[in-house]
């Protein structure tokens, strides 16, 4: 099977292009008050390493907007200012050198404001994000969730076509799996906008992370969506990470090389689950990149711990080992090499891998 994504505008926050086909893109967001720069810093940072791609942090005041300029100068990554209640801020942030802005249409809705917004946008040559949010939609009354985001969000799109800007990146976050994914759904026949895709208040680290893993996966299965964001209570990094198997799991980005493991049963008799922690910890830091002259093609490992399926499973990977009482057999390429024991197996996969 193979995804085909739904067309759309390309738009270009600071050097990452998202829509019309460019790779799926993972956000978060800082999770401290933006004017405490330096602890800022080391969080952006720290999502940089795990592969984040864009990052969003929250100006509730003027010296938030200030400190941004001073966090601008000291990364790469692309820096989204997101924006509630007063259209000044936003005005401010676009002067520190935002590469994007965030409005909620909840909050930020007179047209006079928006006007300021955009023509300062337009001016910087950045884009702006309609945030929809189901716990602030405008249109209140007894209408369905899906249709009051989706209405919201077209009557602030024919706002900003209608001021001739038309840079936008659409996002409609509900709570809910089903009303997030009928809205996104519905939008996406409506318009041309990247979509950035989202569950709003997920929850738990596990909890959050199956309700987007289920909307998220439901949407991009169909097409539908530019860039995303887990949202999750919990370190952004986790967010990262929890981004990136969504899309790992869908093919639509590789990270690093796949590891598949037995979920384990009665007939398994190595300590598995140690196994798999330990070497999915040591290929954590393995990123596939394309070196020059030499293409790096992500490899599926298996690590399987019975001879029922294990056997082939293993085979059907790039590097699998089936393993039975005390050693297990090592494939490559779907062909049996040598006999591993347990104590050296992890080594050994390494060694593999490296080659």
């Amino acid at each position: 099977m193979r995804i085909k994504r739904r067309k759309t505008r390309v738009v270009k926050i600071g050097r990452v292009s998202v829509g019309g086909g460019h790779p799926v893109a993972i956000q978060s967001m800082v999770k401290y008050k933006t004017s405490e720069a330096e602890i800022c810093l080391r969080q952006i940072r720290e999502l940089e390493n795990a592969g984040c791609e864009i990052v969003r942090l929250a100006i509730k005041d003027r010296a938030d907007a200030a400190a941004l300029g001073r966090i601008k100068s000291r990364v790469k990554i692309p820096l989204v200012a997101d924006i509630h209640f007063d259209f000044r801020l936003a005005l401010e942030a676009i002067d520190s050198g935002a590469d994007k802005i965030r409005l909620n249409p909840g909050n930020i809705y007179k047209k006079e404001e928006v006007r300021a917004v955009a023509a300062a946008a337009r001016l910087a040559g950045i884009p702006i994000r309609i945030g929809l949010n189901s716990g602030s939609v405008k249109e209140a009354g007894s209408g369905r969730m899906p249709d009051r985001l989706v209405k919201s969000a077209l009557d602030y799109i024919k706002l900003f076509e209608g001021l001739k800007f038309r840079d936008l990146v659409i996002s409609l976050k509900a709570s809910n799996v089903l009303d997030t994914v009928s809205a996104y759904k519905k939008l996406a026949d409506l318009c041309d906008y990247p979509f950035h895709l989202g569950v709003t208040a997920t929850g738990s680290p596990f909890r959050g992370a199956i309700k987007s893993s289920i909307a998220l996966g439901a949407l991009l299965l169909e097409g539908i969506g530019d860039t995303i964001r887990v949202s999750l209570t919990d370190t952004p990094a986790r967010e990262v990470y929890a981004a990136r198997a969504i899309l790992e799991s869908l093919s639509l980005r590789h990270f690093g090389h796949t590891l598949i493991s037995c979920p384990t049963c009665g007939r398994c008799e190595v300590d598995l689950v140690k196994l798999v922690k330990e070497l999915e910890n040591a290929l954590a830091g393995v990123r596939i990149n394309r070196l020059p002259g030499k293409p790096v093609r992500p490899l599926t490992i298996a690590v399987m711990g019975c001879v029922v399926n294990g056997p082939g499973e293993a085979r059907e990977a790039d590097i699998g080992i089936a393993f039975g009482k005390k050693e297990g057999l090592l494939f490559k390429k779907g062909k049996p090499v040598k006999k591993v024991s347990y104590a050296d197996c992890v080594d050994v996969l390494l060694k593999e891998i490296a080659k």
